[in-house]
């Protein structure tokens, strides 16, 4: 097991309860509440969240922002957007990869340790969850062979179906 590997921890749950640095938000360009991941971190983070979101006038898909996480148990979250799945052919695999660089620019930046990342992507958007895994686990995996931090990256599932996609991914991409 390598060390990039052993920073990273894939758990079925709720990623608003968590007390980790940041958590990240699937938003969306507007970085509005929504449905999903991003509703339930805006209801938990609370209004002050949404106020400070407004400020920052929207993310592009493939880029992240960060603000602060008011009522959540992190005291960050980043947000970022990823792409909508449009069948494969429309660069959806490299913008969502780049969520992940730049969520983790930020983490860098701000000195964040522990951070939680959703399936990005992956529910609303459409992308399929097998293949989402195994790019954000690909691209995680290849930031912490050259970074020392954060010392510990959490994959925060929904539902069983997603927790075993991730799982096989990791024993995948640690595996070849």
């Amino acid at each position: 097991m390598t060390k990039a590997t052993q920073q990273i921890v894939i758990v079925q749950g709720d990623i608003t309860q968590l007390e980790v640095d940041a958590i990240v938000n699937a938003a969306n360009e507007q970085l509005m509440p929504g449905g999903g991941v991003c509703g339930a971190i805006h209801r938990a983070a609370g209004a002050s969240l949404w106020e400070e979101c407004r400020q920052l006038k929207g993310c592009k898909t493939g880029e992240a922002k960060i603000t602060k996480g008011y009522n959540l148990a992190a005291k960050w979250v980043i947000h970022t957007v990823g792409p909508v799945w449009e069948g494969g052919n429309d660069g959806e695999d490299e913008l969502l990869a780049s969520c992940y660089r730049r969520s983790l620019a930020l983490a860098a930046k701000h000195q964040i340790k522990t951070i939680a990342f959703p399936a990005i992507s992956a529910g609303v958007f459409g992308f399929p969850m097998a293949y989402a895994s195994k790019i954000a686990i690909a691209e995680i995996n290849k930031y912490l062979h050259s970074h020392n931090s954060p010392e510990q990256l959490i994959f925060v599932c929904f539902g069983q179906s997603a927790y075993d996609c991730y799982l096989k991914a990791m024993q995948e991409i640690t595996e070849s």
